[in-house]
């Protein structure tokens, strides 16, 4: 916990109600660290904002039906109540993060066992050698790498993180990774895609395939929607935005979905997890794979025997 106090701020009974209800989404995650704009989603799923920030003249302005609390506005409101909230040390520094301002720095150990030690803990084999799939999860938004981020450790899959429509060097790289590991009869690549439910969304899956197969994936290349999709949708039941009219698909969009579009941010997180965990379950060959980890944690032993030999 990093709850430190450096300013002095008062809150009315609405903005402390508000704080609470921001740790407790917080805590939903399990110490993932969050962006605002994802804990601004779930307080609009959990319609958690107060009546009075319904601001029926600005809606009017903006378009908006009367009643809406889903605004640019309001998402500046709770996003600055949120910095104030830190600085009065309310909410957990930690807990939130500006994944655009991120520093880089050389690493270095006090010792060599240390290092030694660091490396027998991150050490692994490739775990999904001699399976019959090869897996990447794909999100694209930075703001949710940090739910999908210990999923992807944990079944030791790539994620990669597009930021929307993926530069062409990006998408050029990913197709010669993913080659790298389907070369020959390998394994079936494939890529399990998490977008808004929105017109840009709804064609990343066949953006990103045509993209990968141009760049000399094989043709049977699988690249799959996770989420968010339209059952998704109607089981969880996000707040709706405005289809984007700007958008070049949205016509499309709006001719299929309607006038309505949704942000997977808004998906709960554990809801989230769970689809993807019990997802990428189906790809597995679980024997094939605990024969691996086996094998991984005797050459851990081995390592843990020699950092006792390293200053």
């Amino acid at each position: 916990m990093s709850r430190i106090r450096y300013r002095d701020i008062e809150f009315n009974t609405e903005r402390q109600a508000l704080i609470v209800r921001a740790n407790r989404i917080i805590d939903e995650y399990g110490g993932a660290r969050l962006s605002a704009r994802q804990i601004y989603y779930r307080f609009i799923a959990d319609a958690a904002l107060p009546d009075s920030w319904a601001d029926a003249e600005y809606n009017r302005r903006e378009g908006l039906p009367p009643d809406t609390k889903n605004t640019v506005k309001n998402y500046s409101r709770l996003a600055s109540l949120l910095v104030d909230a830190r600085y009065a040390g309310l909410i957990d520094w930690d807990a939130i993060e500006d994944r655009n301002r991120e520093p880089l720095s050389a690493r270095d150990w006090p010792t060599g066992h240390a290092a030694v030690v660091e490396a027998t803990d991150a050490f692994r084999l490739d775990r999904w050698r001699g399976q019959h799939f090869y897996v990447e999860l794909w999100v694209e938004k930075a703001a949710l790498a940090g739910v999908l981020g210990p999923i992807a450790d944990d079944y030791h899959v790539v994620l990669m993180v597009n930021r929307g429509y993926s530069s062409a060097s990006a998408m050029r790289e990913s197709a010669e990774r993913i080659r790298g590991r389907v070369a020959g009869v390998g394994p079936r690549p494939v890529v399990l895609y998490v977008g808004d439910h929105d017109p840009s969304g709804e064609d990343m899956v066949r953006d990103v395939r045509a993209r990968l197969v141009e760049f000399g994936c094989p043709d049977w290349l699988d690249v799959r929607k996770l989420a968010l999709t339209t059952e998704q949708v109607e089981e969880h039941h996000p707040p709706p935005n405005p289809a984007k009219v700007t958008d070049s698909r949205a016509a499309k969009y709006i001719e299929r979905h309607g006038e309505h579009s949704w942000e997977v941010d808004a998906l709960p997180p554990r809801a989230l997890d769970a689809l993807v965990r019990r997802t990428l379950n189906t790809y597995i060959d679980k024997p094939v794979m605990d024969l691996v980890i086996t094998e991984e944690n005797k050459i851990k032993a081995r390592l843990r025997q020699l950092a006792t030999q390293v200053l």
